[in-house]
């Protein structure tokens, strides 16, 4: 597991589940010759993407980015479809750092798309249940709202089995929160309606968790949107905004599906990676 001390947060990012899915998707209107020099693509057009849930351990509280995969949820079909060939080990992995889930304190859900948040429930026996069942689950009112009552398009993600066991456990939120000192959601909007990301503050010091609006690095070019976006307008304004504060800050950004970095810091020009912690496992395989 890799971590990352952050002055007084200890942060750890958790094997969620690894997919691989087609390049041109994950850079919507990007050309393939301009990506494919910035993140590994294999002769079938697929990219490797993780779904890494972060764990913060901080001021004696154990919180969570997002939850991953998830296990036992989708059928042969669907892991074909999405690509996946690994589900989560979250669980196991908590274990190893003498945690078990019912530890966690806090879940910060970016968004509610069935890759961050169906790990929030598990089969036990005939039954949908929740997986943290101490945690206050934080997400965006929008979110929320949108992820009960899905239009044409969001019900493709938005699924009952990860929502109904853990509603009472949910506090949605209005534009931003702050969660404790040094924690703080702000609602972006673009990827989904409802989509937010993580401010992570400390000694003046700052780490952004993009969320989809920022999956992977490569992604940094406020132009370089999903295929997936719900609105790509908000998410370039979105990302336009939070670059330009965060180059002139010298922030940290952080990834939930990067396959190469977990932390990366850009010069003032946003062009040249001046920092960095790679994710220690990749393997810069492309012939899967």
């Amino acid at each position: 597991m890799d971590q990352f001390t952050f002055h007084d947060m200890t942060l750890t990012w958790l094997d969620g589940g690894l997919n691989y899915l087609d390049g041109g998707t994950m850079f919507g209107p990007v050309p393939k010759i301009l990506w494919s020099k910035r993140y590994d693509v294999n002769e079938s057009n697929l990219i490797e993407l993780t779904a890494h849930p972060i764990l913060i351990r901080y001021q004696n509280k154990n919180i969570l980015i997002d939850t991953g995969l998830g296990n036992d949820k989708l059928s042969d079909k669907m892991k074909r479809n999405l690509g996946i060939v690994e589900e989560s080990s979250v669980a196991k992995e908590l274990n190893e750092l003498g945690l078990q889930p019912e530890d966690i304190d806090i879940i910060l859900m970016t968004h509610m798309h069935n890759d961050h948040a169906a790990g929030l429930t598990k089969w036990q026996g005939q039954e949908l249940v929740s997986v943290f069942q101490n945690a206050e689950i934080f997400t965006s009112q929008v979110e929320w709202d949108e992820m009960r009552e899905p239009n044409i398009r969001s019900k493709n993600t938005y699924w009952k089995e990860n929502w109904e066991p853990i509603q009472h456990q949910v506090k949605p939120f209005q534009k931003r929160i702050t969660i404790m000192p040094g924690i703080e959601m702000v609602h972006t909007g673009g990827h989904s309606n409802g989509h937010s990301i993580i401010k992570l503050t400390q000694n003046d010091e700052t780490i952004l968790h993009m969320g989809d609006l920022m999956p992977t690095h490569a992604h940094s070019n406020p132009l370089w949107v999903l295929a997936y976006d719900d609105y790509p307008m908000d998410s370039i304004a979105a990302k336009e905004k939070l670059m330009e504060e965060g180059l002139k800050g010298n922030y940290w950004y952080s990834f939930y599906h990067d396959a190469v970095y977990r932390l990366v810091k850009w010069d003032e020009t946003g062009k040249n990676i001046v920092g960095a912690v790679e994710r220690s496992n990749y393997s810069h395989e492309k012939d899967r």
